[in-house]
C-alpha cells in the first residue's frame, strides 16, 4: 500500500524519539493503521548539529516551509514549540488539508481557535494530546469519552518541574534555590525556568484543558496565573503544622456564571491523592456529572513519554485519513465567560508577621 508520509518538524529531545520510534516499531504501526508510515523529512535549524538519534542526510532540511508544502506529505507532527514560525507553519499544513500533531502547549493557548478554524476549513485533523500531561492520556477522554457528559471541574498537577521542586520543600527541607538548582542538575528544569517556576506552562495547559472540558474559547490570557518563585520553608512548615502539602495545581471549573480558571499555589490535604504525586510526575482530576471523579495519572514531561503521545496522534490522524474522515473536533459551542479571580469562591489561608505585642491582633482584626 502507499506509505503516508511524515514531516517532522523538530528534531530536539522530543524530536529525536518521535524519530526513532516511528522507525523502531513501524511493522507494528503499519499494522494498526493499514498502511505503512515513513518520514519524508525532517526540518531542523542546525542540519550539522549532534542528535540522540541517527538521521540521514538526505532527511534533513532547514527548509520547514518547503516541506510542510511538498504535496506528498500527508501529516505534519510539529515538535519545536514557541508561537512563530510554529504558527505559520501549522496554518499552511492545515489549510492545505494535511493532518497536524503538535506538542505546542504555547501555541494552542494562544492561537488554538485560529488553528481550529483552519483545520475544519481545510478538513484536516489536528491531534495534540502530547501538549498536556506528556504521555498521560487525557485529552482525549475529554474530547472522546466524556463527550456525553456534563464536565464540571478539572484539577490537577501538570507541570513536573514544579512538582519536583515542591516535593524538595516539602520532604529534604531545601530551599527554593536549592530545589530548583537540583531539578536543573537533573534535567526536569530548563536554564531559564521562568515558564515552569512563575506558571506560564502550567496556564498554557490549564486554558486548553479548560477550553476542551467546557466546550469554550479559554485563552491563556484568561488564566489566573501565580508561581511557586515566592512559596518559601515558613509556607512549607505551615502546611505541614496544617497536615497538608503546597502543590502547583491547576483548577478549571465550571458554573452558571461561566468558567474559572487559574494556576497557583495550594495547600492541599495529605489525605488527598493529588498530595502523593511525587518527583516530577502529573497528576489530574477530571470531574463529570454522570461518571464523576476521574483520576489521570503518569510521567507529564521527558523525549519519550512525550514522543510516546505524539506517536498515538500520528496513529489516530492515519487512521482518519485511510478513512477519508475527520476525527472528532473540538466544540466551543458553550461560549462561557471567563471569569476573575475575585469571583472564585474558595479557601485561603494567610501568614502574618506581626509585632509581638499587645492590641496586634486586635488592629489586624
Amino acid at each position: 500500500m502507499t506509505a503516508l508520509k511524515v514531516a517532522l518538524l523538530g528534531c530536539g529531545n522530543v524530536g529525536s524519539e518521535v524519530y526513532r520510534l516511528l522507525g523502531e516499531q513501524a511493522g507494528d504501526l503499519e499494522a494498526r493503521i493499514g498502511a505503512p508510515v515513513e518520514v519524508a523529512g525532517v526540518a531542523v535549524r542546525r542540519p550539522g548539529r549532534t542528535r540522540g538519534v541517527a538521521v540521514p542526510a538526505g532527511l534533513l532540511t532547514t527548509d520547514a516551509v518547503g516541506l510542510v508544502s511538498r504535496p506528498d506529505i500527508d501529516i505534519v507532527a510539529e515538535v519545536i514549540g514557541g508561537i512563530e514560525p510554529a504558527r505559520s507553519l501549522l496554518l499552511t499544513a492545515l489549510k492545505a488539508g494535511k493532518s497536524v500533531v503538535t506538542a505546542n502547549k504555547a501555541l494552542l493557548a494562544e492561537d488554538g481557535p485560529v488553528l481550529h478554524d483552519a483545520a475544519r476549513a481545510g478538513g484536516a485533523d489536528l491531534y495534540y494530546e502530547a501538549s498536556v500531561a506528556g504521555a498521560i492520556p487525557l485529552l482525549r477522554p475529554l474530547r472522546e469519552s466524556l463527550a456525553g457528559d456534563a464536565v464540571r471541574q478539572v484539577l490537577g498537577i501538570v507541570n513536573g518541574t514544579t512538582n519536583y521542586i515542591l516535593d524538595q520543600m516539602d520532604t529534604s527541607g531545601a530551599g527554593f534555590a536549592d530545589a530548583l538548582e537540583e531539578a536543573q542538575a537533573l534535567g526536569y528544569a530548563e536554564p531559564d525556568p521562568t515558564a515552569d517556576v512563575e506558571g506560564f506552562d502550567a496556564a498554557a495547559k490549564a486554558a486548553i484543558l479548560a477550553g476542551l472540558a467546557f466546550h469554550t474559547r479559554v485563552a491563556a490570557a484568561d488564566v489566573h496565573r501565580e508561581g511557586i518563585t515566592g512559596v518559601t520553608q515558613a509556607d512549607i512548615a505551615s502546611a505541614r503544622q496544617l497536615g497538608h502539602v503546597v502543590k502547583l495545581l491547576a483548577i478549571c471549573e465550571r458554573s452558571d456564571k461561566g468558567v474559572s480558571v487559574r494556576v497557583h499555589p495550594a495547600m492541599i490535604p495529605r489525605t488527598h491523592p493529588l498530595a502523593g504525586v511525587r518527583e516530577a510526575y502529573n497528576a489530574v482530576f477530571v470531574e463529570a456529572e454522570s461518571a464523576g471523579r476521574l483520576m489521570f495519572y503518569g510521567a507529564g514531561a521527558g523525549g519519550v513519554p512525550t514522543a510516546s503521545a505524539v506517536l498515538g496522534d500520528v496513529v489516530a490522524v492515519a487512521r482518519n485519513r485511510l478513512a477519508g474522515t475527520r476525527g472528532p473536533d473540538a466544540t466551543t459551542y458553550a461560549d462561557l465567560p471567563a471569569l476573575p479571580m475575585g469571583q472564585a469562591l474558595t479557601r485561603y489561608h494567610v501568614a502574618l508577621d506581626v509585632a509581638d505585642k499587645p492590641g496586634v491582633l486586635a488592629r489586624i482584626a
